[in-house]
Order: structure tokens, then C-alpha cells, then sequence
């Protein structure tokens, strides 16, 4: 069994896709830029917020005017990331489960650190030991540093600890850190497309990933 359980949050623990979708519209049309499908939004996610708005603006976008395309979806998503977001199925269970075996639980995501400590706040009081997000001083994902960041904190090491993912971006992660991954199939990414980007475990339901994380 493992000690530690390190999540990322968008399209793992939270389903945050309509409120991100919603936002990145919202600036798009304040920029006078062409509206992006949900489907579109959903293969940008994973690298992070201006990795996000970067891909949504029109190619050859002026840096400066990208740049504002991004304030403005942050100031809109601030405000706005919780009116659609909701946990995924059993997602509460399994970390009441998690911790009641005594595994520790932690969350590293490329969203900003401010909505990521909101977020979790608000929907997962008392259920996680340590959040992580986007932060100036640590490199994002797939850079380890945010992973063995928490690690550090939490006092365990790669050989105890598994991260958890939905995308490719997860899977890189958790190679560079040097630790285990479970992918889980119900968020951003489809069990296909995990299986062609090498993911070796893949949980199909919460049931199935708490026997991968306890085995």
C-alpha cells in the first residue's frame, strides 16, 4: 500500500471543464476572437492557464493582446469556477477511504494556486493533507518540482508514493519524478489516447483506482 496519494485536480478529482470553457469564451469575446468549442477546450487543458489561453486565441495573436486574453479569464474565473464544477462520482468516498487506511493525500495541478486552494477548500474540506498549483517560484508540470515538493512536505518518498492523472501531461510527471502512475479514464483524456501515451495503469472507476492505490 502506498503512503502517500498524489492527485492533479482538473479531470481527476474535479470536473472544472464547463467553467473553464465558459471563462476562455468570456475572453475570447471581450477580445473580439472567434468562440471555442468545449471539445477544443478540452484537449487544450493540462499545461496550465496561459498554455490554455495560448492555444485558445487565433494563431500569430499578438503577445501583448494574448496576454490580456489571459487577464481577463482569469479575473472572469475567479469569480466564476464553481458554478459548474462538481467532483467526479465517489470521488469524496475515496478519499474519506484513503484516509481512514491512513494514506496521505495531496493535490499538485497547473491551475493557478489561488483557485486550486478554493477549489479544494470548497470542495474537499478536511480531505486533502496539501494543495499545490501554478505558482512563480516552482517549474509546472511536467516538471517534477511541484510532485516532490509535496512529497517532501507530506515526508515521503517516490517509492511510497503514486501520482494520479488524466492526461499525458500527468504521465511525464510522474516519470520525471521517478514514481508510480495511475491514470484514471473519466476526465480530459480517453482511455486510448492514455494507452498510446504509455500509462501502464489505468483506473476505469473510483472503486478501481482505490485498489490500485491500496493494493
Amino acid at each position: 500500500m502506498y503512503k502517500a496519494a498524489i492527485f492533479d485536480l482538473d479531470g481527476t478529482l474535479l470536473d472544472t471543464l464547463d467553467d473553464l470553457w465558459n471563462s476562455v469564451n468570456v475572453a475570447l469575446d471581450k477580445n473580439g476572437m472567434p468562440r471555442r468549442r468545449r471539445s477544443e477546450v478540452r484537449a487544450f487543458l493540462g499545461n496550465g492557464m496561459r498554455r490554455l489561453i495560448h492555444l485558445s486565441v487565433p494563431a500569430q495573436t499578438d503577445k501583448t493582446l494574448e496576454t490580456r486574453v489571459y487577464l481577463d479569464f482569469r479575473e472572469h474565473y475567479a469569480h466564476h469556477n464553481a458554478e459548474r464544477t462538481t467532483p467526479y462520482p465517489q470521488i469524496k468516498k475515496l478519499l474519506e477511504i484513503l484516509s481512514g487506511e491512513g494514506v496521505l493525500r495531496g493535490v499538485v495541478s497547473n491551475k493557478g494556486d489561488s483557485a486550486v486552494q478554493d477549489l479544494v477548500a470548497s470542495y474537499f474540506p478536511g480531505l486533502l493533507n496539501i494543495a499545490v498549483g501554478e505558482r512563480e517560484d516552482v517549474r509546472r508540470k511536467p516538471a517534477p518540482d511541484t510532485v516532490l515538493k509535496v512529497m517532501a512536505e507530506l515526508r515521503v518518498d517516490t517509492t511510497t508514493s503514486v501520482y494520479i492523472g488524466d492526461s499525458e501531461v500527468d504521465l511525464e510527471t510522474a516519470a520525471n519524478a521517478g514514481c508510480n502512475c495511475i491514470a484514471v479514464s473519466w476526465g480530459f483524456r480517453d482511455r486510448d489516447f492514455l494507452v498510446k501515451r504509455g500509462a501502464k495503469t489505468i483506473a476505469d472507476t473510483t472503486e478501481e483506482l482505490a485498489e490500485a492505490i491500496l493494493l
